[in-house]
């Protein structure tokens, strides 16, 4: 059993502890800082031991400081040595233990303590994931990352832990720092050293990029949705030929007559089956997407001269877009970020079918959900085939929060080239503790989201009808997490979390967002338990022995 004197004489990273080692060590760092320490956070590297801990609110502060984000949290970083550290700021204090004299440093788990523990220890910093197969882990409240954890430890995809939208930034009063930070603190408490990504999703603008940039983000997903004309799938042939003229060709580094040369009358064999453009579906194919190629490049160039020789990863997003992206059309888009210089790790084409928000995979009404599943797959299966030949990438799963009837074939046809990107069903899951921890709460947070819906469903695919749901009044307190088990409820809940989040009172304070956060803060382990049997859901589909 190593004691607490034979770590600090350890300089390289020291292998996680044992349960055994850890819940002893934990006995007695508690005992030197007056925390309840976080066992897996243990780990003893540049001849100090680090910790997370908490302290009861009612022994008082260990500082008047708190965490970067404001929320007034009890966790405190400890680091125990024989001289201070001086890049992490907080209290100082002599210490005695076996008669050796240390030092014990208090610090609160700001922004600059987190950098300072990213560079501490790197297991702590994201790091880009490769061809490697990938899940995304959004986290819209900043306390999910240890329920996270616990999911990935069971199974073989690699985690991003920090992921979050420039748009669901601003809808939660977040901050690109404090995304990364809340991640880092997160892996820090569970003793993750499995490795991690950042995602800087739906990146729209170059100022998007600059501010992920300096938050030390590591997988950047481009969002050019904007330049995708959706109308050119219905567009008669004068229109397509017009558009296709004023296309931005300096940017493309083309002009019509060379895009005929590289694509027209030209077939190209992908093994199973072979793709041919005729002059038409050429014409639809670079009206439909070839701004949004040019979009990408310039963001593309952007990132990699802000990023210099730091390692990053990039993704294309059209996935938010009414019509899907045709095989021929994915074939195109590749095509041409390859032929403009390009590189990127994944692509999120707009699939067949519907992709809602928190809710599973909604194919074609007019066909049985077995006839839709079969058309997704027999799709899906071109787009890899794509996919390996011009990369090889991985497929993006947009939306894939809760497509468990999807996971299967994805994983069949795609191996590990595949990567699942989920967000809104973290907050959702946190109501579903709440519905244990505070009833009254989560009836309150079910009151305004059915009146916010109709506002708050502008921006998304969404098709649920409010009066379908359950009123606060109708449910006894058992019957509430019901509401998030049925369609229209659980999409009306995902929709307005932006609302809830961000509502005042008419103090000038938050309306509900102390108060959710302060009750899962203070039950953390009812809101890691719901989520890590949530996300076993989502990964077990996708483990290499299934």
């Amino acid at each position: 059993m190593s004691s607490i004197i034979e770590l600090l004489h350890v300089s390289e990273l020291k292998p996680p502890f044992s349960r055994e080692e850890a819940n002893d060590l934990e006995t007695q760092l508690g005992r030197l800082s007056d925390l309840t320490i976080y066992p897996r956070s243990i780990t003893a590297a540049r001849r100090s031991l680090f910790f997370l801990g908490r302290r009861d609110p009612s022994k008082g502060a260990v500082l008047s400081l708190s965490k970067g984000s404001g929320r007034g949290t009890e966790k405190w970083l400890g680091i125990v040595s024989y001289e201070a550290l001086p890049a992490f700021a907080g209290s100082e204090e002599f210490v005695e233990f076996e008669e050796e004299d240390l030092v014990l440093q208090v610090c609160p788990t700001s922004h600059a303590n987190a950098e300072a523990l990213r560079d501490a220890l790197p297991f702590t910093a994201p790091t880009v994931l490769g061809l490697e197969k990938s899940f995304g882990f959004g986290d819209r409240l900043g306390l999910a990352t240890p329920g996270h954890v616990r999911a990935a430890r069971k199974h073989d995809m690699l985690p991003i832990f920090a992921q979050q939208s420039i748009r669901e930034m601003t809808r939660t009063d977040r901050t690109p720092e404090e995304v990364m930070d809340d991640a880092t603190w997160g892996v820090f408490e569970e003793g993750w050293r499995g490795g991690f990504g950042a995602d800087a999703d739906h990146l729209m603008t170059t100022d998007d990029i600059d501010v992920c940039v300096e938050a030390g983000f590591t997988f950047y997903t481009i969002d050019p949705s904007e330049y995708v004309d959706n109308a050119a799938d219905a567009d008669e042939p004068a229109t397509l030929e017009k558009k296709v003229e004023d296309l931005p060709w300096r940017a493309l580094d083309a002009a019509p007559a060379k895009l005929r040369d590289l694509y027209q009358d030209q077939t190209f064999d992908l093994g199973d089956f072979s793709l041919t453009f005729d002059e038409e579906s050429l014409l639809r194919a670079a009206a439909k997407y070839s701004r949004a190629v040019a979009h990408t490049a310039v963001m593309y160039r952007h990132l990699a001269e802000r990023m210099g020789a730091e390692p990053f990863e990039l993704e294309m997003s059209v996935d938010e877009t009414e019509t899907p992206t045709t095989v021929l059309e994915h074939f195109f888009v590749a095509s041409e970020l390859r032929r403009l210089g390009v590189e990127w790790v994944s692509l999120a084409p707009r699939y067949v079918g519907r992709f809602e928000k928190g809710v599973d995979y909604i194919g074609d009404p007019s066909t049985s959900s077995g006839e839709a599943l079969e058309e997704f797959e027999e799709s899906f299966a071109q787009h890899v085939a794509i996919a390996e030949h011009l990369g090889p990438y991985k497929l993006s799963l947009h939306s894939g929060s809760d497509k468990f009837s999807l996971y299967p074939a994805f994983s069949r046809q795609a191996g590990d080239l595949v990567h699942v990107k989920t967000a809104g069903t973290s907050y959702l899951e946190a109501l579903r503790a709440i519905a244990g921890i505070d009833p009254e709460l989560f009836r309150e947070i079910l009151a305004f989201g059915l009146d916010r819906y109709e506002t708050d469903k502008a921006t998304y695919h969404v098709s649920a009808e409010p009066g379908k749901v359950p009123t606060p009044a109708e449910l006894a307190d058992e019957e509430l997490t019901s509401v998030l088990d049925q369609f229209d409820g659980r999409q009306v809940l995902h929709v307005t979390f932006g609302s809830v989040l961000t509502m005042r009172d008419g103090a000038g304070g938050y309306r509900f967002r102390d108060r959710l956060l302060g009750a899962l803060e203070a039950d953390e382990e009812a809101y890691y338990d719901v989520l890590e049997k949530h996300f076993e859901r989502h990964l077990a589909p996708f483990d290499e022995e299934r």
